[in-house]
């Protein structure tokens, strides 16, 4: 008697549990590619589960939790949750395992669209790789998990936003400028108040990391979004770019006679905010008379540019 009454309960708490998971509305396909690539670089770490380090199950762990959904701790474990997936019908934001070791579930990773997968591996920390890849993944390949259920109208517009994600990782952000980094760098400069952390970008949750430099520089008018709404942390800037968020954060005017550069078309829509960056003596262009406005902004100018309209400031 005290068995089926047991029973019952224990089989309504499983399906209340796998129903909280499966159908999460904490978090859509979108937010789950860029809280996954908000951690891209995080070295890896044998049972780690901060930002210090992380290893594969801790990177979902933390990913998931950052967007309300609870993970178990482990590979093993997690394979327990959601609902099986069939390679063909991968969709963005499932959980993606493999025998890495040769005795059963060793490896998780997040798929993102496209065939690619985010996740925390040996040697090099959270990065991308090919879920097909012929030459160890494809073979070590288990089965997948869905863990929350997204809509299928965002599917399209997200693959495409992850297909971009894939394309910048390719850019080595330690020596290039994102536009989460300027955002940080300009707010920092500008002694800003960081703390509200929520912003009108359908791309910058409260959960980001840089969130609060996002908005707050947004506030001020600084930075703008895209036609869409979203701020793109992840993406590069180009020294062009640049030009314009220098002027409009330290209030540059023109001072003396207009510069020009060879390779900045006289009618381009940021030739005078660069004219007025050479004006007040913050860049001095390339030694061949260029600007060299379409390049990626490096780490290293987007701090002396800084520090050099700091000074005019002064």
């Amino acid at each position: 008697m005290k068995k089926k009454w047991l029973l019952p309960i224990f089989a309504s708490f499983m399906l209340f549990s796998t129903i909280q998971i499966d159908n999460a509305e904490a978090a859509t396909a979108n937010e789950v590619t860029e809280t996954a690539t908000k951690y891209l670089g995080i070295p890896y770490a044998y049972g780690g589960t901060t930002t210090s380090g992380l290893d594969c199950s801790g990177f979902t762990s933390k990913v998931f939790n950052d967007l309300g959904i609870k993970l178990n701790r482990t590979s093993g474990s997690q394979y327990q949750q959601g609902t099986a997936v069939a390679k063909s019908d991968l969709k963005i934001g499932d959980l993606l395992f493999f025998n890495t070791s040769g005795s059963g579930i060793s490896h998780v990773a997040i798929y993102i669209g496209d065939g690619k997968m985010i996740h925390s591996q040996t040697g090099k920390g959270v990065s991308y790789s090919n879920v097909n890849d012929p030459y160890y993944w494809s073979s070590r390949y288990v089965g997948a998990k869905r863990v929350a259920d997204f809509d299928a109208e965002q599917q399209a517009e997200v693959t495409k936003v992850a297909t971009a994600e894939v394309k910048d990782a390719a850019i080595d952000f330690s020596v290039y400028a994102s536009r989460a980094e300027v955002a940080v760098q300009i707010a920092k400069a500008l002694n800003l108040d960081t703390s509200d952390k929520n912003t009108s970008f359908a791309d910058v949750k409260p959960t980001y990391a840089h969130a609060g430099a996002i908005s707050a520089v947004a506030k001020l008018g600084i930075f703008t979004g895209d036609d869409h709404g979203k701020f793109n942390p992840s993406s590069p800037m180009t020294r062009a770019q640049i030009a314009k968020v220098l002027v409009v954060a330290f209030g540059l005017e023109h001072k003396g006679d207009v510069v020009t550069f060879a390779d900045v078309p006289e009618n381009y829509w940021a030739t005078e905010y660069i004219s007025i960056l050479a004006s007040n003596g913050i860049t001095a262009g390339k030694d061949n008379g260029n600007f060299g406005y379409d390049e990626m902004l490096k780490i290293s100018q987007l701090e002396t540019f800084i520090e050099r309209a700091k000074q005019v400031n002064k």
